[in-house]
């Protein structure tokens, strides 16, 4: 368990001083009565907080109606059930037999749950700046394109074009983070099966940079079916 935890620690880019906090947030009702729906209830508002706050500041001239439905666009069930899924937090939250055998650890409300107690565990843990740091760093693309959101982005589309075609999900790396903490810019490699070497993103967010990468992974099948099909 301890190496799992350090395995999710490094995917947050924080590590937990009180690793009881993390647990807490991982831990739904089904398996025990100390779970993390207080947290989740903590979480939910410090989302709110923060990507309005991001909101407010990127956009001077939209009125409370306009910042209301891009928040919304940006923190919803579906949006961090996804975000849950980049994290790979099915293979962490601790479920009741019942859930687990009925498929609970893919369930977007529990996966999007258990994210809104991550957020609050790293507030607790670490406080404010510790906490929009993690925030920022999956929605800061988001905020600057929140008209785009409800679309599929290019990490959703080369994970499902993985699945149809029987391969495994693929896999991303941090492999260099440049700058300081408040202007930092990510590089991340993208790994696929059948392609023979990575594929770099950098961005200014580390979710940003995924998905530059998973950007050109898409540009390089599209060039290798098409070469196929002229070869033909």
């Amino acid at each position: 368990m301890a190496s799992e935890l350090a395995r999710l620690q490094t995917t947050l880019t924080y590590k937990f001083k009180n690793i009881r906090l993390l647990k807490l947030a991982l831990t739904h009702r089904s398996f025990a009565s100390d779970n993390n729906e207080r947290l989740e209830f903590l979480g939910d508002a410090l989302l709110d907080l923060i990507v309005g706050e991001s909101l407010l500041n990127q956009y001077p001239k939209a009125d409370e109606g306009e910042l209301s439905r891009m928040r919304s666009s940006i923190v919803n069930k579906s949006s961090l059930a996804g975000i849950g899924r980049e994290w790979n937090l099915g293979e962490y939250v601790l479920l009741g037999a019942g859930e687990l055998k009925s498929g609970g650890n893919s369930r977007d409300s529990i996966l999007a749950d258990a994210v809104e107690a991550l957020v609050a565990a790293v507030y607790l843990d670490g406080g404010i700046v510790a906490c929009q740091r993690m925030v920022d760093a999956w929605t800061l693309d988001l905020i600057r394109k929140p008209e785009s959101s409800q679309d599929k982005d290019a990490k959703t589309l080369l994970q499902e074009k993985m699945q149809a075609s029987g391969y495994d999900l693929p896999i991303y790396k941090v492999v260099a983070i440049d700058g300081d903490a408040h202007a930092q810019s990510f590089l991340v490699e993208c790994w696929v099966e059948g392609v023979e070497h990575a594929h770099e993103g950098r961005g200014s967010s580390k979710r940003a940079a995924e998905q530059q990468a998973a950007s050109e992974v898409l540009k390089s099948l599209e060039a290798v079916l098409t070469s196929g099909l002229r070869g033909n």
